[in-house]
C-alpha cells in the first residue's frame, strides 16, 4: 500500500450564503422603519443610488448614449447578486431580465394617503407634561422662600411615577445639610399641590388626604382608612361592620367610595407615550373577495445613476475615468442594484404571507375572533412553498390593517384545541370565550376555573382547568375569590 496524486472529477452541491442573499434576510426581518433607516443609510454612503423616478427607464448598459460596445448577448435570467463581485463584470448583469421580471411579479400597491390625518404642527413639537414638570410649575407659581423652594425641588425629585415620596425626612435633611422644620415646610407645601395625595408616604396617607381634600374627614370612610386598614386589606368585612356600628349595605355604600379614590394620583402625568403603528399590509374588501395591497407610502423609489452606470460601462471618455475609478464604479452600481432587488424581494414575499394569512383566517374577517383558526407556520409556509424561517421573518414586526383593526401578523398565528365537533379551535379564540362567560357571571357567584371548564365542554371544547386557569391569568383576570362583589 502506497500513497498517491490523483485528479478525480466530482459534481456536488453546496449552499453559499452569496452577499445578495444575506442582504435579503437581513432586509427581511426589518420593521419598515428599520427598512427606511438601512435604506437612508445606504444612499448617502453609495453614490450610485439616487432617489426618485428614474426617466430613463431601465439602467441597460446597451442603450446608454454614446455606448459603441455591443450589448451583452441575451442570457437565461440571472442575478448578478449570485456571483462574486471580483468575478463578475459589469456587462454580466443582464438589468432587461430583472426588471422584465419585476414587472411580471407585480404586487399590488396600496395609493393610499393620510395628509388630512397627519397632526398638527404644534403637536410634532411639544411633549407630554410630566408630573415633575407639573409639580415644579406649580412650585414656581408659589410665593415661598428661596429655601423652601430649594428643599421642594429635592422632594419633587424623589417621588416615584405613582407619586409617592420615596426618600425619608432624615435622607432630605442630609442631602444638603437642611434643618427639619424647614423640610416639614417644604412637605406641607408640595403635598398642597394637585394631584391631590402626591408626596404621600404610602397608600394609606395618600387616601387620607384625598379623603380630607373632599370633606370627608371624621367620616365612616376615614375611620375605616385610619383605623382599619388590616381589615379592609384582608376584606373582613363583617368585622368592619360590627366596629363600625352599620349593615353590610351601609359599610357597602362606604367601600364604593373609598374604591374610587386614586390610589396612584402620580401616574395620570407619567403615561407612555403613544405609539404609531404604520401597516405593511392593507387587507380590503371588494365583491366579496378579500384583497392586499402593499402599503409603500415613505418608501423611497430607488434607481441607479445613470452618470455611474456610463463610467462602469465605460462609455465616458477614458482619459478621464482610468482603471481603479471603473472598477470603483462596478462595485458601487452592483451593490445598487443588490439592494433594489433586495427590497423588492422583500415586498413580494410580504405580499405572499399576506395572502396566505387572508385564505386561512377568511371565517376571522368575515365573523370576528371567535372564529379565528389555529394556524403554524408551517401552514403557510407550505401554501406559498417557503421555509418556514422565511414565514418566521416575515411576521416578526409586520402589521396588516383589517376592517377588524390593526393586528401584528403574529397575532393570526395560534395552536389549538381539540372539539368534539371535529376542527380544532384557535387558543385565542378560547381565550374570547372564557373573557365572554366571566363577563357575563354572576357577579356575587363568579365562576371557579373548573365551572368555566364544564362550561366550554358543553361547548365542544376539551379543555382542562388548569388551561383554563393559564389563559384567564394571561388575560389578566382575577379569581374567583377577587371577582366576588358582596356589596353588589
Amino acid at each position: 500500500m502506497h500513497l498517491e496524486q490523483r485528479l478525480a472529477v466530482k459534481l456536488s452541491q453546496r449552499l453559499i450564503m452569496t452577499p445578495s442573499l444575506q442582504q435579503a434576510i437581513k432586509l427581511l426581518q426589518m420593521s419598515k422603519i428599520e427598512l427606511l433607516d438601512e435604506v437612508a443609510q445606504e444612499i448617502v454612503e453609495n453614490p450610485a443610488l439616487e432617489e426618485g423616478q428614474n426617466q430613463e427607464g431601465p439602467p441597460d448598459p446597451g442603450n446608454d448614449p454614446g455606448n459603441n460596445e455591443a450589448p451583452p448577448p441575451e442570457k437565461a435570467q440571472t442575478s448578478e447578486v449570485d456571483v462574486e463581485p471580483e468575478k463578475a463584470p459589469y456587462e454580466e448583469i443582464d438589468y432587461e431580465s430583472f426588471f422584465q421580471d419585476l414587472e411580471g411579479g407585480y404586487v399590488p400597491r396600496a395609493p393610499i394617503e393620510h395628509r388630512d390625518e397627519l397632526p398638527s404642527y404644534e403637536n410634532v413639537l411639544t411633549r407630554q407634561q410630566t408630573l415633575s414638570d407639573h409639580l415644579i410649575w406649580q412650585l414656581e407659581m408659589a410665593k415661598i422662600p428661596p429655601l423652601t423652594a430649594e428643599i421642594g425641588r429635592a422632594i419633587i425629585g424623589n417621588l416615584d411615577d405613582d407619586g409617592f415620596l420615596r426618600a425619608t425626612t432624615e435622607e432630605l435633611q442630609a442631602m444638603g445639610d437642611y434643618p427639619e422644620e424647614e423640610v416639614a415646610r417644604a412637605l406641607k407645601v408640595v403635598r398642597e399641590f394637585d394631584p391631590v395625595g402626591v408626596a404621600a408616604t404610602d397608600l394609606r396617607e395618600c387616601l387620607l388626604r384625598q379623603l380630607d381634600y373632599i370633606d370627608m374627614e371624621d367620616t365612616p370612610c376615614w375611620f375605616i382608612v385610619r383605623d382599619h386598614w388590616e381589615k379592609l386589606e384582608a376584606k373582613k368585612y363583617k368585622e368592619l361592620a360590627e366596629v363600625l356600628g352599620c349593615s353590610m349595605p351601609e359599610l357597602g355604600e362606604h367601600l364604593e367610595i373609598i374604591k374610587h379614590l386614586d390610589p396612584r394620583p402620580g401616574q395620570k402625568y407619567n403615561t407612555e407615550s403613544s405609539r404609531y403603528v404604520i401597516p405593511d399590509v392593507y387587507v380590503v374588501k371588494l365583491d366579496n373577495e378579500y384583497k392586499c395591497l402593499l402599503n409603500e407610502e415613505g418608501l423611497p423609489r430607488l434607481h441607479v445613476s445613470s452618470f455611474y452606470r456610463k463610467m462602469a460601462g465605460g462609455t465616458m471618455d477614458p482619459a478621464s475615468v482610468g482603471s481603479q475609478e471603473k472598477n470603483w464604479a462596478k462595485e458601487k452600481v452592483r451593490s445598487a442594484f443588490r439592494l433594489i432587488k433586495s427590497i423588492e424581494e422583500r415586498q413580494r414575499t410580504i405580499y405572499k404571507v399576506a395572502e396566505s394569512i387572508v385564505r386561512h383566517q377568511r371565517d376571522f374577517l368575515d365573523h370576528g375572533v371567535e372564529r379565528l383558526r389555529p394556524l403554524i407556520l408551517k401552514d403557510v409556509a407550505e401554501d406559498i412553498q417557503m421555509h418556514e424561517s422565511t414565514v418566521s421573518r416575515v411576521v416578526n414586526n409586520k402589521y396588516m390593517h383589517t376592517h377588524r383593526g390593526l393586528f401584528e401578523m403574529k397575532f393570526f398565528f395560534h395552536s389549538g384545541i381539540s372539539s368534539s365537533y371535529g376542527d380544532d379551535v384557535s387558543s385565542r379564540s378560547v381565550k374570547e370565550k372564557i373573557r365572554k362567560i366571566i363577563t357575563e357571571e354572576d357577579n356575587k357567584k363568579p365562576l371557579s376555573d373548573s365551572e368555566i371548564a364544564r362550561v366550554l365542554k358543553q361547548e365542544g371544547l376539551q379543555i382542562a382547568r388548569r388551561t383554563v386557569a393559564k389563559y384567564r391569568e394571561e388575560l389578566r383576570i382575577p379569581s374567583s375569590n377577587s371577582r366576588r362583589q358582596i356589596f353588589t
